[in-house]
């Protein structure tokens, strides 16, 4: 018998010894992953300087019928025109809640309290941090989904170790005002608040700026260390299309819209010249971007890797 009848003969046999379980094998089904839905980090890290910043995902949800929240002044042809240039859905959008903390080394600064108090110390101790350690609570302006987080549910403070600080055009106001928020998660710790004016200090490092119109002393404020800035800019515009780029269009939620209107032009104007990035609590997650002039209007860039440098 040659090597090549030899060789057949072998291959021959292999091949039949593995068809049995060749066969069971065509016939098993597998099992397909799990569909697991849209998911996020909880948080992102960038640094200003020797500090870091972090912005928290304290919630997101699907709203309908943008247009009648932004652009209440543009018709709906123009809106929807926009938005498809833009590439979204003029049906619904997608918010976004994002309070930040900044650690400057000496102290660990809240800026906001997210819808509730779950959801902020969720993402807060995802980024390596606890509730106790909180050192400053900002609170930019009154609404819900900045103060909602303020207390826990048996109405005890959430960052019982931290001093409070809010504006003081902002508090006079909603004191004066009907408002059971204000009511619920302010006004028992008046007393425990420091009030600023615009170009007061935080700490070192962290100054208000006014930015009036969206509430009637909503502020923002400027991150700067080792030469580097950065605005965390709360609800000065809402949306990196439908507000931030067009900033006269009128927004549902701004109390004063036109205060609100030339604020945007303000702010946008001046970190497109100084190309400063910004947080924007609703702005696209991780809440990171810078801004571009573009004809009458701006243009929102999102962050990529500066300031991880």
């Amino acid at each position: 018998m040659s090597d090549q009848m030899t060789l057949s003969r072998r291959a021959a046999l292999a091949g039949a010894a593995a068809l049995p379980l060749a066969a069971v094998s065509a016939g098993m089904s597998r099992a397909g992953a799990e569909i697991k839905g849209v998911a996020m980090s909880p948080f992102n890290r960038i640094k200003v300087g020797g500090f870091d910043v972090t912005t928290l995902l304290a919630g997101t949800r699907a709203v309908e019928g943008p247009h009648n929240i932004f652009g209440l002044n543009v018709d709906a042809d123009t809106f929807a025109e926009v938005s498809a240039a833009a590439n979204l859905p003029t049906d619904k959008s997608q918010f976004f809640f994002t309070p930040t903390v900044v650690n400057t080394g000496a102290e660990l600064v809240l800026f906001d309290t997210g819808l509730s108090a779950e959801g902020t110390t969720s993402a807060l101790e995802a980024a390596g941090y606890s509730a106790d350690q909180i050192d400053v609570v900002v609170i930019t302006h009154m609404h819900g989904d900045h103060i909602g987080g303020m207390t826990t549910g048996d109405g005890a403070l959430t960052y019982g170790n931290a001093r409070l600080v809010t504006g003081r055009t902002e508090f006079d106001a909603w004191a004066k005002a009907d408002n059971d928020n204000f009511k619920a998660k302010i006004a028992p710790f008046a007393e425990q608040f420091t009030f600023l004016e615009d170009g007061a200090d935080v700490a070192s490092g962290l100054t208000a700026m006014a930015a009036f119109g969206h509430t009637p002393g909503h502020m923002t404020y400027m991150v700067e260390d080792g030469g580097t800035q950065l605005v965390i800019g709360a609800d000065f515009a809402n949306h990196y299309v439908w507000s931030l780029a067009h900033p006269d269009w009128e927004v549902k939620f701004d109390m004063d819209k036109a205060a609100a209107a030339t604020t945007r032009r303000r702010m946008l104007d001046m970190m497109a010249t100084d190309k400063t990035a910004f947080i924007g609590y609703h702005m696209p997650w991780p809440g990171v971007g810078y801004v571009e002039k573009r004809g009458d209007g701006f243009a929102y860039a999102p962050h990529s890797y500066q300031l991880m440098l």
